[in-house]
This record gives C-alpha cells, sequence and structure tokens, in this order.
C-alpha cells in the first residue's frame, strides 16, 4: 500500500470514517419490528424490469442461480453514506432458498460456494473498494448438467459504487469484463430464457443486452438488508416489478451530454447546460436512446388516458389491462415553447402512482401544475427581463403517459404574450463566459453563458446585521426561549464572543464524547457555558442508507432504488421508521438526504442519489425529509450544490451557467426546502463558480435565504478547504464561512488529522477590526443554530 494511502487510512481510522470493531450496545442486533418487511417491499418497488418474456416463474420452478454476486452480494454503496453496521443481511441466494414458490439447484448453489471460499473477495480501505468481484469460469459441461437438473437459469452480476471516486469507462466497472461475457454467453447457449439480474450501484453501459437471448433483464439496485427477499417477491409474482429509470440509458457512454466534459480534476464546464439526461435526448438525439427516462415494465399492461380538467388541472385514468395485479406509474411532461430562450422538448412536472390494481381495475389520479413550473430562467437578458424567471409567448403542451416516449398530448395551455413571472438578482453566475449548448428552434446551437455582472461586495455590506447589545449572562436559559418566557435576542444578548465562536463549530472530532457512540459530529452545546445556559448538544449521524453508528441500525435500500419506486408514500413510511431509529439510537440528525444530479453515470456517489431530473429529486427528497422530521429529529439535506463528480472533489471547481444552476441543480433543493422544510442543509465541498459552497454568499444567503425563504441551519460538509474572502481579503477561515451565513463548521477542527481540541483562530481574526467580522455577524450565526437546538431538544 501507498504511503500516502496508509496516512489517509490511518487518519480514517482515528476518524471514525472507517468501519472499526463494534462494541455493540444491541448485542441481539435488535430491530424495529416492523422494519424488515418495509425494507423488503421497499426494495421490490424500486426494481427496474427492462425485458420480459417469462417472468414471474411459475409456482416450483427449479433455478440455477449463476454469477458469484448471489453470496457476495452488492447490498449498498461504499463510504459514509452506505457504512452502517446493519444486523443482518439477506442475499440473492438466501433469498430463493427461502422462497417457497421456487426451488433452487443446491449442487451449483454448492460449487459456486466451493470456489467462492477459494476466492474471496478483497476487502479494502477507502476509496479503494472493489469496483466488481471476479466471476467463476464456467464450463460448458457445468451449464448444461445445470440445464438437466433445473427449469430455469437465473444470472446475477453486480457493480459497486462508492464515495471519493469515479466509476471508470473499464471492464469490471462501466463495461462487462471478458469472464462476465462469457458467464452470459455460456449460459444463454443452453437457457435461451435465462433471466438477467443486475445488482448495481449505478447505471452501467447496457448495450449489451440485445447480444443475448434473455428471457428477462431486471435491475435490482442495492436494496439494502432486505435484498434477497425482494428478489424471490419478485421473481415468483409475489410482487410485481413497478419500478422506473429515474436516468436515461443511452447506447453509449459517448452519448451522455456531458461525457466531454466529466472527471477533470481541477474545473469542468457543464457545457451541456439545461439539456441534462433526457432534456437532452428528446430534444436533440432521440436516437441514442436504448430505454428512456421512466422507463419500466410490470408483469401486466396498464392504460392510461389523460384529461385535461382545468387550465392546469389534469386526471389520468390508468386501468389495469393485463392479466395480473400490478401498479402504474403516470408521469406528466410539459412542452414548453422554444421561445428566444430555448426550452427542452420534455420537462416532468408530475407523477403519481396507483395502488395495486387487478385485471380489469381503475384509477383516476390526479395532477396540478403552477405557472412557476412552467417558467424559465433568463440570465442572458435575451427576452427583455434578465434574472427573472418570464413565462414565454406560446402553447405550453403537456403529454401524460409511462415515461418520457410513451405518452399522449392531453391538451395546453397558452400564454399570449410574454411576462414576468417573478423578479429575482443575479446569483451565482459563472466568472467569465463559457460555452453551453442552447435549442434555436429544435436544433442544438452554441451560445456563451453569461458571466457575473453584480458587486458581491456590496450586497454584502447592504445585508450585515445589526448587534444586539451584550448583557451578561441574566440567568436566561435556553428552555426559557423555547417556552416563550424570554426573547432569543435576550438570550443571545448573554453570550460572551468566545460562546458565539464555540455555537459556530462541531465539537471537533467525529466519534464525540457528547453523543451517541459512532456519531458523525455534535453541535450545539459544545462547551460547558453553553451547556450551562441549556444549549444541548445535537448528535449528528451519517446517511442515508441507515444510521451510522457503533450500533446496529437498519440498512436501507440506496437512494436511486427509492426514487425509481416513485412512491412518495412510501419513501416517507420507510424513514418515518429510519426517525423512529434514530430517537432509539440517539441520532437527531441523520444527514439525509442526498441529492445531487446525476449529470453523468460514471459519479461515484451516484448511488446515494436519485435522479437527473430535479423535479423527482425536490418529490422523493422531500418525502425523506418529512418521514424523518415526523418523529422529532432531523433531515440534513446535502451537498448543497453541484456535487456531481467524486474525483479531487474537495478542489474541482463546477462551472455552470445560472440558468442551469438554478433549473436544473437548484431545483431539487428548492422543491424540499420550501415544501418539507428540512432543519438543516449541508454545502458541498466543491467550488460553484469560482467559489466554495461553504463560502457561497449567493447560493446561501441569496438564494436560500432570501429567495426561497429557508429557515434551516446550515453546516459544512466535513471539514473545509481554508481560503481568504476575494471581497473581504483580510476575513479568512472561518471568519469567511460565517460571512457567507454558513453556520457551523464540521465536525469542528481544522482539518482530519487535527486532535488540538482548540479553535483555529480564523473566525476572530478579524473581530473588531475594518471590514473584520462583526458581533451582529456572531449573534446572526447562532440564532439558526440555536434555532435548530430548540427544534430538537
Amino acid at each position: 500500500m501507498a504511503l500516502k494511502q496508509m496516512i489517509l487510512n490511518s487518519a480514517l481510522w482515528l476518524s471514525g470514517m472507517m468501519t472499526q470493531p463494534q462494541q455493540h450496545h444491541n448485542p441481539q442486533k435488535e430491530v424495529n419490528p416492523a422494519m424488515p418487511a418495509l425494507l423488503r417491499e421497499t426494495a421490490a418497488q424500486g426494481a427496474v424490469l427492462l425485458e420480459n418474456r417469462v417472468l414471474p416463474f411459475a409456482k416450483g420452478t427449479k433455478i440455477s442461480l449463476f454469477g458469484r454476486v448471489q453470496q457476495d452480494y452488492f447490498f449498498t454503496g461504499y463510504g459514509s453514506g452506505g457504512d452502517v453496521n446493519f444486523p443482518y443481511s439477506v442475499s440473492l441466494l438466501e433469498g430463493l432458498r427461502g422462497c417457497e414458490d421456487l426451488r433452487l439447484n443446491e449442487n451449483l448453489a454448492e460449487v459456486y460456494a466451493n470456489w467462492i471460499r477459494a476466492h474471496p473477495v478483497a476487502r479494502q480501505a477507502w476509496g479503494t473498494w472493489p469496483r466488481f468481484y471476479p466471476e467463476m469460469p464456467v464450463s460448458e459441461e457445468l451449464v448444461r448438467q445445470a440445464q438437466e437438473e433445473s427449469d430455469q437459469a437465473v444470472i446475477v452480476l453486480g457493480r459497486a459504487s462508492g464515495e471519493d471516486r469515479e466509476n471508470t469507462l473499464e471492464p469490471g466497472s462501466f463495461y462487462l469484463t471478458e469472464a462476465e461475457k462469457a458467464l452470459l454467453a455460456s449460459v444463454t447457449a443452453q437457457f435461451p430464457d435465462a433471466v438477467l439480474l443486475l445488482n448495481i450501484g449505478t447505471l452501467i453501459d447496457l448495450s449489451f443486452v440485445k447480444d443475448y437471448s434473455f428471457g428477462a433483464v431486471m435491475i435490482l439496485w442495492q436494496g439494502g438488508m432486505e435484498s434477497g427477499n425482494a428478489a424471490a417477491d419478485l421473481l415468483c409474482g409475489k410482487t410485481a416489478p413497478s419500478g422506473h429509470l429515474t436516468d436515461t440509458v443511452a447506447k453509449s457512454y459517448e452519448a451522455y451530454p456531458s461525457a466531454a466534459c466529466f472527471g477533470n480534476p481541477k474545473a469542468n464546464e457543464y457545457q451541456e447546460d439545461i439539456y441534462v439526461g433526457y432534456r437532452w435526448f428528446e430534444t436533440f438525439h432521440r436516437e441514442q436512446v436504448l430505454y428512456p427516462f421512466g422507463y419500466g415494465l410490470s408483469y401486466t399492461d396498464f392504460s392510461v388516458t389523460g384529461i385535461h380538467t382545468a387550465p392546469l388541472g389534469f386526471q389520468a385514468e390508468v386501468t389495469n389491462a393485463g392479466h395480473h395485479p400490478g401498479r402504474a406509474v403516470v408521469m406528466l411532461f410539459v412542452q414548453k415553447p422554444w421561445g428566444v430562450l430555448g426550452n427542452p422538448a420534455r420537462e416532468l412536472v408530475a407523477f403519481g402512482k396507483t395502488r395495486l390494481l387487478n385485471p380489469g381495475e381503475s384509477q383516476n389520479l390526479q395532477f396540478t401544475v403552477t405557472e412557476y413550473q412552467l417558467s424559465s430562467y433568463d440570465d442572458s437578458g435575451l427576452t427583455g427581463h434578465k434574472a427573472c424567471y418570464v413565462l414565454q409567448q406560446g402553447a405550453y403542451r403537456f403529454y401524460c403517459g409511462e415515461n418520457v416516449r410513451d405518452t399522449q398530448f392531453i391538451g395546453d395551455y397558452m400564454i399570449p404574450e410574454t411576462r414576468v413571472f417573478r423578479s429575482l438578482t443575479e446569483a451565482c453566475p459563472p466568472e467569465k463566459p463559457f460555452p453551453i449548448w442552447a435549442n434555436e428552434n429544435g436544433a442544438p446551437a452554441r451560445r456563451d453563458a453569461s458571466a457575473r455582472t453584480t458587486d458581491l461586495r456590496q450586497r454584502i455590506l447592504d445585508h450585515l446585521t445589526k448587534a444586539v447589545p451584550q448583557t451578561g449572562d441574566k440567568g436566561i436559559k435556553l428552555s426559557d426561549v423555547k417556552e416563550g418566557k424570554a426573547s432569543l435576542e435576550g438570550f443571545l444578548a448573554q453570550l460572551s464572543v468566545k460562546e458565539l465562536e464555540a455555537i459556530s463549530r462541531g465539537d471537533y472530532n467525529m466519534n464525540s464524547p457528547l453523543g451517541a457512540r459512532g456519531n458523525a459530529g455534535v453541535f450545539g452545546g459544545v462547551t460547558q457555558s453553553l451547556r450551562d445556559k441549556g444549549v444541548s448538544p445535537v448528535t449528528t449521524t451519517d446517511g442515508p442508507s441507515g444510521i451510522r453508528l457503533y450500533d446496529s441500525c437498519s440498512l436501507l435500500p440506496m437512494g436511486t432504488l427509492l426514487a425509481s419506486s416513485f412512491d412518495l408514500e412510501l419513501v416517507e413510511r420507510l424513514y418515518r421508521a429510519v426517525g423512529a431509529e434514530m430517537r432509539w439510537r440517539g441520532s437527531d440528525v441523520l444527514l439525509a438526504p442526498g441529492m445531487n444530479i446525476h449529470r453523468n453515470p460514471l459519479c461515484g456517489r451516484n448511488f446515494e442519489y436519485f435522479s437527473e431530473d430535479p423535479y423527482l429529486t425536490g418529490r422523493i427528497a422531500g418525502a425523506v425529509v418529512k418521514g424523518i422530521q415526523s418523529q422529532g429529529v432531523g433531515a440534513c439535506v446535502k451537498h448543497f450544490a453541484c456535487n456531481n463528480q467524486e474525483k479531487n472533489r474537495n478542489r474541482c471547481d463546477s462551472i455552470v451557467s445560472e440558468r442551469a444552476l438554478r433549473e436544473i441543480y437548484l431545483k431539487g433543493f428548492e422543491i424540499c426546502l420550501k415544501q418539507a422544510k428540512p432543519l438543516t442543509l449541508m454545502t458541498s465541498y466543491n467550488r460553484v463558480n469560482g467559489v466554495w459552497s461553504h463560502y457561497n454568499y449567493d447560493l446561501v444567503q441569496t438564494i436560500a435565504r432570501e429567495e426561497w425563504g429557508y429557515q434551516g441551519m446550515v453546516m459544512t460538509d466535513w471539514w473545509m478547504q481554508y481560503g481568504a474572502s476575494p471581497e473581504f481579503p483580510k476575513v479568512t477561515g472561518n471568519g469567511y464561512r460565517v460571512r457567507s451565513r454558513v453556520n457551523v463548521l464540521m465536525p469542528g477542527s481544522r482539518n482530519l488529522l487535527d486532535r488540538t481540541g482548540k479553535p483555529d483562530g480564523t473566525l476572530l481574526a478579524t473581530y473588531g477590526k475594518k471590514d473584520g467580522i462583526t458581533l451582529g455577524e456572531l449573534q446572526e450565526n447562532a440564532k439558526y443554530v440555536l434555532r435548530c437546538v430548540m427544534k430538537l431538544k
């Protein structure tokens, strides 16, 4: 192992970011009694059936199971988002063995078990996890024997995903290995109706599907600790698949619009602009799509009839027209007029999912759209209304169906003349122009993104908060404020500058002694003087695939699977159970959901995130937040914003037009923050248009707080990059952060290796000096932290 990696691994062990030997407070590995069934249901609802002529298997079918991940299953992605000490797990092999309706070829299973024991997988350290596991070679004789002993074959292939590194354009990552191709060829030669299951954390190249005679192809994703049971339910027909793709599957990697502008360690220009995923393909290159956005089969067929019921009201009548019970997903898309700004050919504006419909049964789904959803942001002034959301003149045409391709036109909404919907302020534009793609009358054309024209220094000075005169300790406790016996300003007036500094950071390191063992960090009452005033410590834990502590906690399906369910009620119900588990385990804030856009299929952390579509992302994230916070604990939405690649994520610059920033990369956050009101929001590691997110005043203050009305607390991702404010050069580090309205440095130390347990001094270095940090800023910063504490404690 290289010296650099050894040093990193040692630091990660110290910080608690790597799995440590457990000393369980929960030696029986108990779980909420309702959780296994809920996890099983969720994992099945998010599976996506791509091809099918044989499923579900008839009762009593004997299956030969091929592929080593039948046993070495990928239950979740790697890193902080998936590193949960789960109490048990059910592999695909175990799930099929436990299925009463199916039989397993145990002779083949034993061959695999013996080979796997002789060829164990390598369990690597942080950021060096295996992307795949080498396959067992299979002989023609072994496959022929399996064919003689069984009715059907199931092949399972697996791929990992993980934090802090990307997937690669190599066999064993985005592409199949030669051993995997040989396995598919050998099995399909003897089993022409073999079923392929994909246990993957993000999309891989699926162009190989056409090369083999599969009877069915299904993406299982990574379904958490009930994965195997859920898969068995799907194969035997106990549950019908109802998941739909949340990303477009292109015929090749090169067809993705971000392919040429992804993975640069220094900076990436988002040249595809607003044409991300299906917005690109449906507008410019329909022929390059293998499976469209929203695609997903069931074991039955549905008829969908859309009706235009009001100017912006719609109804879909869904009927099960097949022979098997199932659930349907219906999506509503809009085609905006091109106008001078240019727009995608389709944008998702609503979706719904039916209950379980028996053959012949129907259900009506209702949809309402707002004019805000129809507007486009003009960052260039082409409409004559720069920095405004504008409704361009023309017909807004609506299409209803089960995916972006299979839709019917159901009505339009006319805007007789171009008008401003909402006037805003230029915020976080790129520093200089760069080329972007645009739509000019249905054809791709090049334009330059508009660069910054405003004075950020003056904007900040105009919004500085006046100080509350300090009074010293008057005996007011935070509980007095919560109970309405005292004002928050009166409580703040008591706090010394030293206490205001302490409340702006966490308790320095992960696994703080102030919280449950294995916590990610603690904020709030991090000093004795704050605790004496009634400020309780608030414990954070990593998510979103469960609660990351030393104790056993449930392992959830990955984020993309949740979104693939298109089931808001199910996701909220799942996270209500997670919220209850948080209370049981001593977690106050779960660092979830992760909701960055799937800009490119190689992003290593896509498994945590939901979709290429911002509307779907925002609605699913909102369901997560509502579920968690219904139990009196908090959610932390992350990573704000444009954390779309893992390579050099601490320093890479995401260069994006203001329009794409607002319409794509911030839109999901906007929907979630407005609808679900998460208690906390986490900034991302990367720069956005030259400014690190933890210093990005425009993102946090101008947009989130002033435009969206967000009143929650904002924290950094763990540790931050130190720098000086371009507008106030003497204000650096934590001073720069607080001036940018980011309330808490987590976990509180200067960096991963800092074990001093002391403030770094940068917050107060300019206090009382010209252009330096002010008492008003420190007090305003503390308000957000104290409000969060009061809601949780």
